[in-house]
């Protein structure tokens, strides 16, 4: 399971898709960030671009991004600030580098940095998109519903089809190809199985309705899996 053989290119978007989001993105960042400078906008756009381009990513890719903003345009309508939680998802990865504990707080500076450089002086908006940054290391429970919602997108491929479910498990494992099987997969099962322990595994009555019941059912099938192939949490 989890072959580097076995990998689809998860970084393959049409050129129509590439644009739709450049549009996506400009028409966001100068709406909430900079009004009226759609040119600073572009500019990083482009540069998160090439932080999901990045060689060594697989999963954590502008088609997770893409993913994110699908999920999104569902709930939109259930959020307190959707913006702030737009604007943290294109943001959520930016920083990649596997195994690093601290991707998430630098991204969140990430955008803290670009966001003051592009004139932004709301600062409570800039706290609040940075906090909805760092919740995504999925460490804390979230406590607030936009906290929640950001959560559960970024976790939503959890409830895909098996197969697809699997695909994905290919590109993670390929991001840690430094990293053989006996140290990947032991802290691979503890983490699924803090998620296996949730009450929930979705915080949100939206995704737990849509998705939870395939997400645990993913979750189960694939420790199992681990466990017959010696497997198991340290």
């Amino acid at each position: 399971m989890f072959q580097q053989s076995d990998l689809p290119d998860g970084s393959i978007i049409r050129l129509d898709e590439h644009h739709a989001l450049k549009t996506r993105f400009v028409a966001l960042w100068t709406r909430c960030i900079n009004n009226n400078k759609p040119a600073a906008a572009e500019v990083i756009h482009n540069r998160l671009v090439d932080f999901y381009g990045e060689a060594h990513r697989h999963y954590h890719t502008l088609g997770h991004i893409q993913h994110c903003l699908q999920e999104f345009d569902r709930v939109v309508t259930f959020m307190d600030n959707p913006n702030a939680i737009e604007i943290a998802l294109w943001f959520h990865d930016a920083i990649y580098e596997p195994g690093a504990k601290d991707n998430e707080q630098r991204s969140a500076e990430l955008f803290q940095n670009y966001s003051n450089a592009s004139g932004c002086t709301d600062a409570v908006f800039q706290q609040q998109i940075h906090n909805l940054i760092v919740i995504t290391n999925h460490r804390e429970q979230p406590s607030q519903k936009d906290e929640q919602f950001i959560v559960d997108i970024d976790l939503s491929s959890f409830g895909l089809p098996w197969d697809e479910f699997v695909r994905d498990g290919c590109r993670i494992r390929a991001e840690c190809a430094n990293m053989n099987d006996d140290e990947y997969y032991p802290n691979h099962v503890k983490f699924l199985q803090a998620l296996q322990e949730r009450p929930t595994f979705f915080f949100t009555r939206f995704f737990q309705r849509r998705y939870e019941q395939t997400a645990r059912e993913n979750i189960e099938r694939l420790i199992m899996s681990l466990h017959k192939r010696g497997y198991y949490c340290i």
